[in-house]
Order: structure tokens, then C-alpha cells, then sequence
């Protein structure tokens, strides 16, 4: 058996007769031992768990093949309005397949799709996100499957890596209470992510990454067929709604997002873990909740008898 630090190492050397870390050195080597135990523990806090990828990534080709594949992923049909094509920031393909096949296979996968059960099967056998590999479990969905209202960040945390369920760590916890401020509960909503597995360190997703997994994000907007989308963070919101703007320009406004061949309401939050960070901007979320909450009176969306499509239910993802 190991000795379990080097306290215990020279005890055992001590033991034995024998004095391996004399005076002045113990104390140096000890010093430098904790230092590094304690930036390893600063590191794992932070999110910080893994220093490289298994393979050297050309993140310059990545950025070139997202745009071919942004300008292929966004050729609107024709029956739909110009005005109301969402942004494709549309980002494929890991290492395991070609940019523009793992953009084609995730469409093919995500359309074939009859219910989200079905979907959460088929996005656990894609192969063509690299993130599938570095991530600890797939974090799908969570809370009502009918619900009439959807929130979608960026991507899962360590908390949700290890839980398998989106927006449960420190983010999740203010998100809820953003939640419970204008009368909801998750088992009123449906919570999901534009990217379903956490990135190394919590970096943020490349557009590669984030094109394979949008044609699954589209078709997971489709099968809950809510009333209104809520895209929570700059990331969500410039790769669902469009454009170039950052949150603060693109908050406090609604846009229209296409889905099942009719448009629904769409409007773009800061991100609970922003707020965090920023804690003098939660009154512009206040702003936004209460522009939410009265466009949720409008459409009588959780009145008496009218508490969405589903009742109430995590979908088991």
C-alpha cells in the first residue's frame, strides 16, 4: 500500500531507520506539495478538468468548415419568409467525421425523429460531435415535455455532466428562482441546451461542434411545439435567432422563430451563470421576466385549466 502523503512517507522512512527528507528540505518539498494539491483543487473548481484533447485540433479549418456548412444548413425553403429565417451559426462535425457528413447525418437523424424518446435515442448514438467522447452523460432534456414554454442555453456544466439533467448546478439554482418570480416551476417548462454535451473545462463549444448538434436542437424545439422559446445567453440566442449582436443589443425584444410551419415567440435572456457573475444586470433580467410574464397573460398560457400540453412530468432524460 502507498503511503497517502509525504508526512506519512517519512514516517514510514522514519520507521525503518531511515531519514529520506532531512531538516529544511521536508519543509520546502512539503510546502510545494500542498501548493500543488491546492491548484489542483482551485483547477477542479473551476471547472477545469482536462488539459488537452486526445488529438491536436486545426481550430482555424474548424472555423472555415463551419462557415461552409453555416451557408449550407441556412438555404431557407421557399415557403418560408425571408424575414424569419433563424441564424444557422451552424457548426459541425467532430473528429470522427467530416464537417459537412456530420452536419448531413445529424439532419438525417434528428427529421427521422417521431418523439423525443426517439430523439434522446438517436442523439446518444450520433457519432459526429467530438464532445461525446470528452463528456461524462448526455444531458437532453428535463421538465415538462408538452409544456407551451421552452428555455435552451449553451451547453452543459460539470454539475449537469455528472447529472445527466440541464441547469442544476449554481446557474440552475438562479434560474429557478427567476422562474418562481413569475409563478413557474420546471414542471410548467421544458429546459434543454444548443449543445447536449459539456465541453472540456467548460469552454465554450467551437462552431463545428455546435452545427452537429443544432439539427437535433431544431427538431427537439419541433416535438415540444411550445409557444414560446426563451434562449438564455448570447450563444443560444445568436445560433437560434440570428444575427451578430450580443445579448444586451438582443434582449428585451421579441423575435419570431419558425417552427412546424408557423412562427412562434421568441425572446433572448442573459444567461443565469452571466447573472452570476454580473449580479448589477439581474434588474435587466427582472426587465425581461416581467416582458415574459406579461406576454404569458396574453396568451393565457398557465391560466386555471391551461398548464400546458403535458401534466407536468420529467421526460425521463
Amino acid at each position: 500500500m502507498f503511503p497517502a502523503s509525504i508526512k506519512d512517507l517519512r514516517g514510514d522512512a522514519a520507521g525503518e531507520g531511515l531519514d529520506i527528507f532531512p531538516g529544511s528540505r521536508f519543509a520546502g518539498l512539503l510546502i510545494m506539495a500542498e501548493g500543488l494539491a491546492g491548484l489542483l483543487r482551485w483547477y477542479a473548481d473551476t471547472g477545469v478538468d482536462i488539459a488537452v484533447d486526445d488529438a491536436p485540433h486545426d481550430r482555424f479549418a474548424e472555423s472555415r468548415a463551419g462557415v461552409s456548412a453555416q451557408a449550407e444548413e441556412r438555404s431557407p425553403p421557399a415557403a418560408r419568409p425571408a424575414t424569419f429565417e433563424p441564424s444557422r451559426r451552424v457548426i459541425a462535425g467532430p473528429a470522427t467525421a467530416l464537417p459537412a457528413e456530420a452536419v448531413a447525418a445529424a439532419r438525417d437523424h434528428a427529421a427521422a425523429a417521431q418523439n423525443l424518446g426517439d430523439l434522446r435515442e438517436k442523439l446518444s448514438r450520433f457519432e459526429g460531435c467530438g464532445l461525446k467522447a470528452t463528456a461524462t452523460r448526455l444531458v437532453f432534456g428535463d421538465g415538462n415535455p408538452g409544456a407551451d414554454m421552452m428555455f435552451i442555453g449553451e451547453a452543459p456544466g460539470a454539475d449537469e455532466d455528472r447529472e445527466g439533467v440541464p441547469f442544476v448546478g449554481r446557474a440552475g439554482q438562479l434560474l429557478d428562482k427567476m422562474l418562481a418570480a413569475i409563478g413557474l416551476d420546471r414542471g410548467k417548462v421544458y429546459i434543454a441546451n444548443v449543445v447536449p454535451w459539456r465541453p472540456p473545462g467548460n469552454r465554450t463549444p467551437t462552431p463545428l461542434e455546435t452545427a452537429a448538434c443544432l439539427p437535433f436542437t431544431r427538431r427537439q424545439i419541433a416535438l415540444v411545439d411550445p409557444k414560446i422559446l426563451v434562449c438564455l445567453g448570447a450563444a443560444s440566442a445568436q445560433t437560434l435567432l440570428g444575427g451578430t449582436e450580443g445579448v444586451m443589443r438582443m434582449r428585451g425584444r421579441w423575435f419570431a422563430y419558425p417552427v412546424g410551419g408557423k412562427e412562434i415567440r421568441a425572446l433572448a435572456m442573459l444567461h443565469p451563470a452571466y447573472l452570476l457573475r454580473q449580479p448589477a444586470h439581474k434588474k435587466l433580467a427582472w426587465q425581461d421576466l416581467r416582458m415574459l410574464g406579461k406576454e404569458i397573460d396574453r396568451l393565457q398560457l398557465f391560466a386555471k385549466g391551461n398548464g400546458g400540453k403535458g401534466n407536468g412530468e420529467r421526460d425521463g432524460t
